[in-house]
């Protein structure tokens, strides 16, 4: 893991610097104001220091194209209708942030952290005591081995696989030393975990190619609905050319429902019926920057379903075409286990997670991602379109395993 420091006249320097030099994995550890010394202080400003870091030498050396873009359209982007031409030329995200991504620096996820340890440890020595009556009295835990506990059974209490928080302490175990401190400790898993989570993929728009945008999963996941809300953001946000097919021809609730959306945004909508239909309408949709594709959610231990999937996926080009598996957050993670197996047969995806308004506990996020090691892309947290919808922020992600309050 490489560890450096930047230090510049304000906190948003020092971070352009540190994502500008280690690149679009870099993590935020620690940021700190540096107040100036010696005689002449008063007559000088202070600075900000920021400490990044990435895994690898190869993570090191790769720059972020998207941050580039980004900066580039904001720099002429004078109204929201400049924004959208300057973002869709660049290729941006369906789903726009207002401001850039948020980090969350370990201070953040600490305070909830040490307060938990606080009361673990009290509760410790209590029945240690009791245990120190009838026993001899025993080394007592070093903090930094009290915080990995903690930490482990935070993990489990948000329903992290017992094989995926085993490998992410064993990790931890074998690079801290006994003597650690808690926030080196706390440190090292945060940004382990969000290195598991891996940089988020979601949708580019690039002028003048059309992207076929296939939605899978299992029937009442919501991939109808999150249709819509990408469908709003691409023609909302970038001002981009969109139109919705639908091959879920055995619900008509759905076709009706895609309906009300496409006549709401003044899009077109046309149902597939078949893999054949599916390569007609390729050519009638070519001059469409986006065309998102409902699928019938199918029983994948069915070969003839599964080969109907597949068949009008594979219709479309693959330098053509995106896929992404819509999962609920509130599913049973052995029920996971065999949809994405399933899926996975058919083609490569990317994860959406619906649901998270739904549950307490988004371990799946982190089973699912360490199962598959399929991108992360987007979550919905309730039924309003064009809202509740929102990119996957490892960062937040990680915290939130963590049991930092989002």
């Amino acid at each position: 893991m490489l560890i450096k420091k930047y230090v510049a006249p304000t906190e948003q320097e020092a971070l352009e610097k540190a994502k500008a030099e280690l690149g679009k994995d870099v993590i935020i550890t620690h940021i700190t104001t540096v107040k100036p010394k010696g005689l002449f202080k008063l007559f000088k400003s202070g600075s900000v220091e920021v400490t990044a870091s990435v895994e690898t030498e190869t993570d090191f050396q790769k720059k972020n194209a998207n941050i580039a873009a980004r900066a580039t359209a904001n720099a002429y982007a004078k109204n929201a209708n400049d924004f959208a031409k300057a973002a869709k030329s660049s290729g941006f995200d369906a789903v726009l942030p207002k401001e850039e991504e948020k980090t969350f620096p370990i201070e953040q996820v600490l305070d909830s952290l040490q307060n938990i340890l606080d009361k673990q440890t009290t509760k410790d020595n209590v029945s240690q005591e009791a245990v120190n009556r009838v026993e001899p009295e025993e080394k007592p835990e070093s903090p930094s081995m009290t915080c990995i506990k903690m930490v482990y059974n935070k993990l489990l209490a948000n329903e992290v696989e017992e094989v995926y928080a085993n490998k992410l302490i064993a990790e931890i175990e074998s690079v801290i030393k006994p003597d650690s401190d808690v926030k080196s400790v706390l440190s090292n898993i945060y940004q382990k975990l969000v290195l598991k989570l891996g940089q988020t993929q979601t949708i580019k728009i690039t002028e003048g190619k059309t992207r076929f945008i296939f939605f899978i999963g299992p029937t009442g996941v919501g991939k109808t609905t999150t249709i819509a809300k990408l469908a709003s953001s691409l023609k909302l946000g970038l001002k981009a050319k969109v139109a919705l097919f639908t091959a879920d021809t055995y619900r008509l609730a759905a076709i009706d429902q895609l309906r009300s959306y496409a006549s709401i945004l003044n899009i077109p909508l046309k149902v597939i019926y078949s893999e054949a239909e599916m390569k007609e309408a390729m050519e009638d949709f070519s001059g469409y920057d986006a065309v998102l594709i409902d699928t019938a959610g199918r029983t994948l231990k069915n070969k003839e379903q599964r080969d109907d999937i597949e068949k009008l996926i594979f219709s479309v080009p693959e330098e053509k075409r995106d896929v992404y598996l819509v999962l609920s957050a509130t599913t049973k993670y052995k029920d996971l286990v065999t949809i994405t197996e399933g899926y996975s047969e058919i083609s490569a995806y990317n994860l959406i997670f619906t649901k998270l308004d739904e549950t307490d506990c988004i371990g799946n996020i982190l089973n699912v991602r360490m199962l598959t090691d399929a991108p992360l892309s987007y979550s919905t947290n309730g039924q309003n379109v064009p809202d509740d919808i929102s990119r996957i922020n490892p960062q937040s992600i990680a915290k939130q395993l963590l049991g930092g309050v989002e």
